[in-house]
């Protein structure tokens, strides 16, 4: 099934679960108007194809000591497939790193990177990411507020 083929049921059950992934099978019904049965069909449909990967926490970052958040643009000196694997299989190494992205601009990828300071990070562009294969240059960009995450 694509996204094509989702029918408005299956759409306001992806809607309601990325708002609040702890709505009750009664609540999720309640608001997308179905029964409790179908729509527990439809969220084991939607979770076992893939459109629902994972339910989490939102966690404070800031009161856990991670609210430092930088951006890094990353070129690579080399940008076949066997150079993108490599750096790629590194990156999920590193739990500092919370997103890669890679990206068609004049550079090669853009890292989100969170820590508890500016000297913690600077430990993880030195230590880490710039020990990264392929990794030519960076350049940084330190958030100073988040005004959406989400």
């Amino acid at each position: 099934m694509t996204a094509g083929q989702l029918d408005r049921f299956d759409r306001s059950i992806l809607h309601a679960l990325s708002q609040n992934g702890r709505l009750s099978t009664a609540e999720l019904a309640q608001r997308v108007g179905l029964t409790k049965t179908p729509v527990q069909a439809r969220v084991k449909r939607l979770e076992s194809e893939g459109y629902i990967r994972g339910y989490m926490a939102i966690i404070d970052h800031e009161r856990m000591g991670e609210g430092h958040v930088a951006f890094v643009q990353v070129t690579l000196s080399d940008t076949r497939s066997a150079a993108l694997d490599a750096f790629n299989r590194e990156v999920l190494k590193h739990p500092e790193i919370e997103e890669c992205h890679m990206i068609a601009a004049s550079f090669d990828y853009l890292l989100k990177v969170r820590t508890k300071d500016i000297q913690s990070y600077r430990r993880v562009l030195g230590e880490k990411i710039s020990s990264l294969p392929h990794v030519s240059h960076t350049s940084t960009f330190v958030a100073m507020e988040t005004v959406k995450d989400r």
